[in-house]
């Protein structure tokens, strides 16, 4: 055999055997994972539902791994700061990111200088939760979505809306375009403000997750107007997608969603383990059940279809930035 075939050979032999080894090490450490607390770091306060929604999985996946699954809040920057402590840590799964769609997609559309790179920095594991969102009126605001239109037509420029996400604030926007309003748009740090925004009568209506609002709507505090997409939601039966009630199919459908990230350089093997623990988590009535109660629909997906979304999520939306013009700095 000539020399050159010789060393192609022994190279192609080496490498193969460097794989082999590699894979065999990846599959060793998920099966030996975890045994030692695992740390997810969710990048927004405690006591909202991206909060709420991390620990009533982590209480289910700790059961299962027989470990600590601790929820770390890293709050700023639209979560910029919490997912670049990610980006930064240990590929070995023990650091986890909660991501949402500010983070994987928004962020990434209008934010000029990211502390992270969303599509270098991690690996999406799997989808987790999906919260419906509204369009809400103060409980003595308007009766419905054609008198909201009604009054803000009527006022150009008068009337206010707010919204506590980036994903909102878009979904905001759009309306407003679709149908011809001319609103000030507050900005708020996230749910809690929005609540209180439309509790004062401080803004005429406002774009949001459904979890924050159920015991308020109840109290007849604050006034759901429509839903802004197709989903069941048990709690607001006769609630139609704003879509279908302002005639504009363009409006698309809408949710506040979130998954699970590792990252970047996870072996594939430990992958498909943490997509696994969370498909199970996700099935289980008790999590299922716990989240219905605040709005919140558990789901999962593979790592293929997550990033799949959130290519189609990023296309969706950055249409929207690119005519509104909207940018961060």
């Amino acid at each position: 055999m000539p020399m050159f075939r010789k060393i192609t050979a022994c190279a192609s032999l080496a490498f193969a055997a460097f794989v082999a080894a590699t894979q065999t090490c990846s599959v060793a450490t998920a099966q030996a994972f975890p045994d030692r607390p695992v740390r997810i770091i969710v990048p927004f306060p405690p006591g909202g539902p991206l909060d709420i929604m991390t620990r009533v999985y982590a209480q289910r996946l700790s059961e299962e791994w027989k470990q600590p699954v601790v929820v770390e809040n890293r709050a700023g920057g639209n979560s910029a700061i919490g997912a670049q402590q990610v980006a930064r840590a240990a590929p070995d799964g023990y650091t986890l990111l909660v991501a949402m769609d500010t983070t994987l997609v928004m962020n990434p559309l209008t934010v000029t200088n990211l502390s992270y790179d969303a599509q270098k920095d991690f690996v999406l594991v799997s989808l987790m939760a999906q919260n419906p969102a509204l369009l809400l009126v103060p409980g003595g605001g308007a009766a419905d979505v054609a008198d909201l239109v009604v009054r803000a037509k009527s006022q150009p420029g008068k009337l206010s809306y707010g919204a506590g996400v980036l994903p909102t604030r878009l979904a905001g926007y759009l309306f407003n375009k679709l149908v011809g309003i001319d609103a000030v748009f507050v900005a708020y740090k996230g749910s809690a403000e929005v609540a209180q925004g439309l509790l004062t009568s401080s803004i005429d209506y406002a774009f949001d997750g459904v979890a924050p609002y159920l015991s308020l709507i109840e109290r007849g505090q604050v006034r759901p107007l429509a839903k802004l997409n197709n989903n069941p939601l048990p709690q607001l039966p006769a609630m139609r997608p704003l879509a279908d009630v302002a005639q504009l199919p363009e409006l698309g459908e809408f949710s506040i969603w979130s998954g699970l990230a590792a990252p970047a350089g996870t072996p594939p093997a430990l992958v498909e383990l943490l997509q696994r623990a969370i498909a199970t988590a996700s099935s289980d009535p008790a999590v299922r059940d716990r989240l219905h109660q605040m709005g919140i629909y558990a789901t999962s997906s593979t790592s293929g279809q997550f990033s799949s979304f959130v290519k189609a999520e990023t296309a969706k939306w950055g249409r929207v930035v690119e005519e509104s013009g909207f940018k961060m700095n």
